[in-house]
């Protein structure tokens, strides 16, 4: 395939994967199908012996990533690109308390609230059906006290987390740290000298932590010479053509970024970020990411089922948001946090590991993204903190996905979605204050 072709086929396929998406009712330009209209079991996806053509999701000509075959796709990844297990170990799954009480549930479900910037009131039942949500788990006091399973999802299937996946790589980093072998304050080509001359060289391990890198990186996906394209295009893991002589992969695509202002001023949200951070904590634990993370978390907490992560054609983890894995084990890696990294009468990592997380990264350096939806927040060890009466904090992904841990309300609610739009801020209006109703009704309880 020549390389102009295959960088044509690429940008088709990673504009929808990163975007809005295309799927629209038939008789309509601008308005989404909705929850359930876009039911993937309802419309059809891939079902059959074989599918008929019209139903066929595939890579890469299908825009597997466009709503409304994304519905099916977060469910299926595997199917779709080359994948690395992260493994639950060969031991019994350890179980998880339920708690169900008919009328909590029943109290969850009508518990109403304001959207943001909203003037009518919404029930929580609704909200779920508004961002449209493939799972919901909801824990309180470490018990199961609310699951709901939608669309693709069922208790037995895994999920695309998306940038959920940053989050987890921010938490191995900072074990690493807790724990002496990963100094923070040290710069990047110390470590990865092969970064030396790029942008990464002289931040240090803490602005790639907190995305207060200074770097020459446009996510400008309506700009066709964007950096975006180019490093989707080494990312990707199909096979180059041969006139291609671009970067292979994620490591040699960071070696060309180069620094555009002073590291540490301002919070910038790039995946290459945690794409170098990736590269740090394999050089330092001598582990891929996937393995790193089967060895010190998966396989001790007690996990339902393997997750799995997507590589780069040189099988590199993508550290920035590869994971997929089951409802149930979100809700375990959201135990752990809130109970500052014990879990099943185990300690797995040291409580000063959340402790600085929660504590949050630099307010006013965050304050210069302009988030709309996230006034006062801030980033730390690629968690997301929102420094509200309750202390909350959350690992989030496009199109919905979220671990929100309130620890004031001895809550964790995981949420996976697939919302036609990738961004939280058309999301967040009528999430995050629902997370809060249900935080206020616990603490009622």
């Amino acid at each position: 395939m020549p390389c102009s072709l295959f960088n044509s086929l690429l940008k088709a396929v990673i504009l929808v994967l990163l975007t809005t998406g295309t799927g629209y009712a038939a008789d309509s330009t601008s308005t989404p199908l909705n929850a359930e209209a876009s039911d993937p079991v309802k419309l059809g996806w891939m079902a059959g012996f074989p599918p008929p053509p019209e139903k066929l999701i595939m890579q890469p000509e299908s825009n597997f990533f466009s709503f409304p075959k994304l519905r099916w796709t977060v469910c299926h990844i595997r199917e779709l690109m080359p994948t690395k297990q992260v493994s639950r170990g060969i031991g019994a799954p350890v179980a998880m308390t339920y708690a169900h009480n008919d009328a909590i549930n029943q109290a969850i479900d009508e518990l109403r609230f304001t959207p943001l910037g909203g003037s009518r009131e919404m029930t929580w039942q609704e909200s779920l059906a508004a961002n449209y949500t493939d799972g919901i788990l909801i824990l309180h006091r470490g018990n199961i006290i609310y699951e709901r399973y939608f669309g693709c999802l069922d208790e037995k299937s895994k999920h695309a987390a998306m940038s959920m996946t940053k989050s987890l790589t921010g938490l191995l980093a900072q074990i690493l740290v807790a724990e002496g072998k990963l100094d923070p304050a040290a710069q990047v080509k110390t470590i990865i000298p092969e970064l030396a001359d790029s942008g990464f060289g002289n931040a240090t391990v803490r602005q790639v932590m907190d995305m207060t890198t200074a770097l020459a990186y446009s996510e400008d996906y309506s700009d066709p010479n964007a950096d975006i394209w180019i490093y989707s295009t080494a990312a990707n893991p199909l096979p180059k053509p041969a006139d291609y002589t671009g970067p292979n992969g994620y490591f040699e695509y960071l070696q060309t970024v180069r620094q555009n202002g002073i590291h540490g001023e301002a919070f910038g949200y790039r995946t290459i970020n945690s794409d170098a951070l990736g590269w740090i904590i394999s050089r330092i634990s001598g582990k891929n990411i996937a393995e790193l993370l089967s060895e010190r978390i998966w396989s001790r907490m007690g996990a339902e089922q393997d997750a799995y992560m997507t590589v780069d054609g040189k099988g590199t983890p993508f550290a920035g948001g590869g994971l997929s894995a089951g409802l149930r084990d979100l809700g375990r890696i959201g135990q752990l946090m809130l109970n500052g990294g014990k879990i099943n009468g185990q300690q797995l990592f040291p409580q000063e590991v959340v402790d600085d997380i929660r504590r949050g990264g630099n307010r006013a350096a965050f304050a210069k993204a302009g988030y709309k939806t996230l006034i006062g927040g801030s980033y730390r060890s690629m968690w997301w903190v929102f420094h509200n009466r309750h202390g909350a904090f959350a690992a989030r992904g496009v199109h919905g996905q979220t671990i929100y841990i309130d620890p004031a309300a001895d809550m964790v609610i995981v949420r996976y979605s697939s919302f036609p739009t990738a961004k939280n801020a058309a999301i967040d209006p009528t999430s995050l204050p629902a997370y809060q109703a249900v935080a206020e009704l616990l603490i009622s309880k």
